[in-house]
């Protein structure tokens, strides 16, 4: 706090310094919470918009006189979206004032979300979808380095936490939500709901999130030289085949559970997936400034054991609750610890190398839902958590690997 300019005065004139009140600790690396909690809401809305349609099939298949099959591609479709743009698009608008972007992206959902709503006529809501695809992909790129950027050095990997818990929340309660107003009012009331709420979080973000300047021209993200920079090619890859692989047994996770003879228990399997997530990303905003590295090693073996106890299972039970929870606690805080270690790999290049973990991320869930389905063709059910363990192996041993870049021992400031 300054001095009042009649304090100033009397201190110039009797030569004396004015007086200095040093800031504690605390006061310097205090989290903005509301900023943060603004961020978080926006990867809830990019999570729930993306996956909200799963719960909501059968009436929207009616709706739009197409099968449900076909009505199941909107979930696709938003994925090619995010997958198609992220990158060209972070570089195009790599100028653009924060904020300004931000709420850009944000629109983009509450438009897109509108038309799903009101739209009848099936190549209208998929072209909606796309779109909101496309603002996922402007606003994945962006919401991890928004967070590293609001907070100190040493509370970065807890900001990005704070963000990224969106994500558990719309997976465990937000799609139960969705699907229980969708059934109890129609689904169309659950799309206008998830409008309502983001024009909400428009003026939350006006009000709250702060505004930063972007890249000059000289330092527009060149996502080639992103690829050179050590560390962010190992990043990258655990990225794309650990998605993968969660999202080949995910994708399915209904259709699994009904052959152990608990599909009208889906629900609570996953409300017990969704609750251990939110503890994982309690514990790496907690620990991740100094154990990114060991964490990601445990995501890795606990999501590993998880599938190796739901492929030695031959009917329900509880041991299916343990498998989640463990799956849970293994994958909630992995998007926190892979935005963290790219955007310490990629440096001067990190938007770049965000967007590249952006494309990849969403290329392995649209490859993921397509492996599942060939591997439900050919294998059954029974299959998927043997290919997730497969996938996991090459994962371990890069994280294992990338000791020096990628996954190290110290992050960066710590």
């Amino acid at each position: 706090m300054s001095a009042s300019p009649d304090t100033a005065a009397a201190d110039r004139d009797s030569g004396a310094a004015p007086p200095v009140r040093p800031r504690s600790e605390e006061q310097r690396q205090r989290l903005p919470l509301a900023a943060l909690l603004a961020l978080a809401t926006a990867v809830f809305i990019t999570s729930l918009t993306e996956t909200l349609p799963a719960g909501l099939l059968p009436g929207m298949s009616r709706a739009l006189g197409v099968s449900e099959s076909a009505t199941g591609q909107t979930v696709t479709v938003y994925a090619l979206g995010t997958a198609l743009t992220a990158i060209p698009l972070t570089a195009a608008t790599a100028g653009w004032r924060r904020k300004r972007l931000l709420l850009t992206a944000v629109a983009g959902f509450a438009v897109a979300n509108t038309v799903t709503a009101v739209s009848s006529v099936y190549a209208l809501t998929m072209a909606a979808r796309f779109i909101a695809g496309v603002a996922a992909g402007l606003a994945w790129a962006l919401l991890a380095g928004y967070a590293r950027r609001m907070a100190p050095v040493p509370l970065q990997g807890r900001a990005i936490a704070v963000a990224m818990a969106g994500i558990p929340v719309a997976l465990s309660l937000g799609v139960p939500a969705g699907t229980f107003l969708g059934q109890a009012l129609g689904w169309r009331v659950a799309f206008l709901a998830m409008t309502a709420l983001t024009v909400v979080l428009l003026v939350w973000i006006t009000a709250a999130v702060p505004d930063y300047p972007g890249l000059q021209r000289g330092e527009r993200p060149r996502m080639l030289r992103a690829l050179g920079v050590p560390g962010v090619r190992p990043v990258l890859f655990v990225t794309l085949v650990f998605v993968l692989a969660h999202t080949v047994l995910y994708a399915y996770i209904a259709t699994f559970l009904d052959d152990l003879g608990m599909g009208d228990r889906t629900d609570l399997v996953l409300l017990a997936f969704g609750a251990a997530s939110l503890i994982s990303i309690w514990i790496v905003g907690a620990r991740i400034q100094h154990r990114l590295r060991s964490l990601t090693i445990a995501g890795t073996l606990l999501v590993g054991a998880a599938a190796a106890l739901l492929a030695a299972l031959t009917d329900g039970g509880p041991l299916v609750y343990v498998a989640a929870v463990l799956w849970g606690l293994g994958w909630g805080g992995l998007p926190t610890l892979l935005q963290t270690a790219v955007g310490d790999a990629g440096g001067d290049h990190a938007d770049a190398a965000q967007a590249m973990l952006v494309t990849l991320w969403n290329v392995a869930m649209a490859g993921g839902g397509v492996l599942g389905g060939v591997l439900l063709d050919a294998s059954g059910s029974g299959s998927f958590p043997w290919t997730v363990l497969l996938l996991l192996l090459p994962v371990l041993v890069v994280v294992l690997a990338a000791r020096r870049h990628g996954f190290p021992s110290r992050r960066p400031g710590a």
